[in-house]
C-alpha cells in the first residue's frame, strides 16, 4: 500500500477521516518525520464531529489536517452504519506515547493543560528517556504566547504535542503550524493529563469494549453536557445512512 493509499479519505457528517488502522496510522506518523513539512495530526471522536456541524471554522481546520484519526468507537460504529472502511479506533493518547517511544531520535515539546501537569508529564516522559525539549501549561496570557512561539521556534522540536481541549488546540495548530520548525503538530486533547497522571484511563476491558467514554463520564461528571452530542450525533448518522 503506498502512502497516498493511506492516506485515502471517508466523510462522516462532513468531516473527513483517514481510512487506516493503529499500525499503518503510526508508520504514517514515522514517515512524517522524515520530513521537513509541519504535518497537522487532529484525533476527532462524535463530540468533534458534531462541534464542526456548529462550527463552521472548526469543520474547515479539520479538512485541512495532514492527517485525521478516530479518536473513539462511536466513529467506528458510524463507519460501518455507513458502510466506510474505517475498522479501526486510533486513540490520540495511545499513538503520542508509541510515537515518542519508537521516534527516539526525535524531540517533543508539550503544551497544554493546568499549571504544574505539563511539568509532571514532561518528568514522567523524561524518565522513560524520551527528548521534551520543553514545556508550557496552557494557561497563558494573550500577551504571553508570542514568547512561547518564540520558544517553540528556538528549541525547535520535532514533535508538538498540544493538549489545550477542542478547539482550541486545532485553532491553535492551524494558526501557528506553518510557523513551527516541527514535523508534526499532535492535537490530542487530554493526553498530557494521562501523561502526568493526573488523570486515569479506563481499564483495559472497558477500552477494548469501547466504553471509555462511560468510564471519563463516569469519573468527571461534569461532561455530561458534552456527552448529550453523543445522541445526536447517533441520529445524525442514522438520518444520513438512510439517504
Amino acid at each position: 500500500m503506498n502512502t497516498s493509499e493511506k492516506l485515502e479519505r471517508f466523510k462522516i457528517l462532513e468531516v473527513p477521516f483517514n481510512g487506516i488502522g493503529y499500525r499503518a496510522a503510526l508508520d504514517i506518523l514515522l514517515e512524517f518525520l522524515r520530513t521537513d513539512k509541519n504535518h497537522l495530526v487532529v484525533t476527532p471522536n462524535p463530540e468533534a464531529v458534531m462541534l464542526a456541524q456548529r462550527n463552521s471554522e472548526f469543520l474547515e481546520i479539520l479538512n485541512a489536517a495532514d492527517l485525521v484519526l478516530p479518536d473513539a468507537i462511536g466513529i467506528i460504529l458510524a463507519a460501518k452504519w455507513l458502510n466506510l472502511p474505517i475498522n479501526e479506533r486510533v486513540p490520540g493518547c495511545d499513538i503520542t506515547q508509541d510515537l515518542l517511544k519508537l521516534a527516539k531520535n526525535s524531540s517533543c515539546y508539550l503544551l497544554g493543560a493546568a499549571p504544574t501537569i505539563a511539568e509532571k508529564a514532561a518528568h514522567n516522559l523524561r524518565q522513560q528517556g524520551v527528548n521534551v525539549t520543553g514545556f508550557r501549561d496552557g494557561y497563558y496570557t494573550p500577551e504571553e504566547e508570542p514568547s512561547i512561539i518564540a520558544e517553540i521556534q528556538a528549541l525547535k522540536p520535532d514533535i508538538l504535542i498540544l493538549g489545550m481541549g477542542m478547539p482550541r488546540q486545532e485553532n491553535w495548530a492551524f494558526r501557528h503550524c506553518q510557523n513551527l520548525p516541527c514535523k508534526i503538530t499532535l492535537c490530542v486533547g487530554g493526553t498530557i493529563d494521562i501523561v502526568a497522571g493526573n488523570v486515569k484511563r479506563a481499564p483495559k476491558i472497558m477500552r477494548k469494549a469501547g466504553l471509555e467514554w462511560l468510564y471519563r463520564l463516569a469519573t468527571n461528571p461534569s461532561r455530561a453536557k458534552r456527552m448529550l452530542d453523543l445522541p445526536r450525533f447517533v441520529g445524525a448518522v442514522i438520518l444520513r445512512g438512510k439517504r
